[in-house]
């Protein structure tokens, strides 16, 4: 069983910053991604920013520019530099992991943290 315990979040207002972070812990082989999505009242959960470990990332357009996301691998921790922030950028933010343990390949959720960008 794999565990991420998400930090950060909080209340901002427009043009501030915030930085998340997220650390997986338990039974891992191997971390193949791990990245940030969020999700809005009423609205569906949407990709913000993914790491895929050896290969690259990938940001959702609306945050291009704006968000930055950092791994530290061997303490399987990403973090989430969040600047410029907007009103529209409130959601709850979860991490996600793609992680293999031993030899089974699974997917995982954080509980989720809130971001408030104040107007």
């Amino acid at each position: 069983q794999v565990q991420l315990a998400e930090s950060g979040g909080g209340l901002v207002q427009a043009g501030g910053s915030l930085r998340l972070s997220c650390v997986a812990s338990g039974v891992i082989f191997r971390i193949n991604a791990m990245g940030w999505y969020r999700q809005a009242p009423g609205k569906q959960r949407e990709l913000v920013a993914l790491i895929k470990f050896g290969t690259g990332t990938n940001y959702a357009d609306s945050v291009k520019g704006r968000f930055t996301i950092s791994e530290m691998n061997l303490k399987n921790t990403v973090d989430l530099q969040m600047s410029s922030l907007k009103p529209e950028d409130t959601a709850v933010y979860y991490c996600n992991a793609d992680v293999t343990s031993l030899s089974r390949r699974s997917e995982y959720w954080g509980q989720g943290t809130q971001v408030t960008v104040s107007s």
